[in-house]
């Protein structure tokens, strides 16, 4: 099942079947040349409903991420002690209170609006996604304005997340995920969140700390399947 399909597009998960998803996604970390100790599976729950969360701790998965900061907060709301909790989706500025204080980790930070949001209402540490491909009106810094972003920033910065642009081929993300790890490494960032389902395994080899995975943590885990 796609994950753009549609909202809650993931019921009936088993536990079982998505700890054999999770192992599988852990030897294809260590064939990519990823410590699959040290690679933190970042389970996107954008399309999972509260009530399947239960199966995916009991699978093992221990950090969640979610994208829409009102779908965070009811999640959490049934949830909390199950996971750590990232936010993953666009940081709209007005919303920043609502996350700040509920997340380990900001991935998303692009904005001025955000960091000023930032200043008042503190998060624990961010991440500042990067447009490494310059790709017109995407979110993201452009990476020649990376250091004065991250000198603006009111709270510690841990490292770069990027979305590179949508391709047939994972292969064809590598030079975008490599840009980033090069970006992290002259900054002194240590996190970096790139890879997705479609190329995590690309992104690992690059040196990816955080992949952000959906559909392949679920599918094929359902009762009726």
């Amino acid at each position: 099942m796609s994950e753009t399909a549609g909202r809650l597009a993931f019921g009936g998960l088993r536990a079982e079947g998505i700890a054999a998803n999770l192992a599988r996604v852990r030897e294809r970390i260590a064939a990519a040349g990823g410590d699959p100790a040290a690679v933190e599976i970042c389970a996107a729950v954008k399309y999972v409903a509260a009530g399947e969360l239960p199966a995916l701790a009991e699978a093992g998965i221990e950090l969640v991420g979610e994208n829409r900061a009102q779908d965070l907060l009811a999640k959490q709301a049934e949830h909390a002690d199950l996971f750590t909790w990232d936010f993953i989706g666009t940081l709209q500025s007005r919303k920043v209170r609502e996350v700040a204080g509920a997340v380990r980790l900001i991935h998303s930070v692009a904005s001025d609006s955000a960091l000023r949001r930032l200043a008042q209402h503190p998060a624990p540490e961010i991440l500042v996604e990067v447009d490494v491909a310059g790709e017109e009106g995407k979110a993201g810094i452009a990476p020649g304005e990376l250091d004065d972003f991250i000198a603006r920033a009111p709270v510690p910065v841990s490292g770069l997340m990027t979305m590179p642009p949508a391709v047939e081929r994972p292969e064809d993300s590598r030079r975008h995920f490599a840009r980033l790890a090069e970006l992290a490494a002259d900054h002194g960032l240590a996190r970096l969140s790139m890879g997705t389902t479609q190329d995590f395994e690309v992104a690992v080899a690059e040196g990816a700390t955080i992949v952000r995975l959906g559909s392949v943590l679920y599918e094929g885990a359902s009762g009726s399947s």
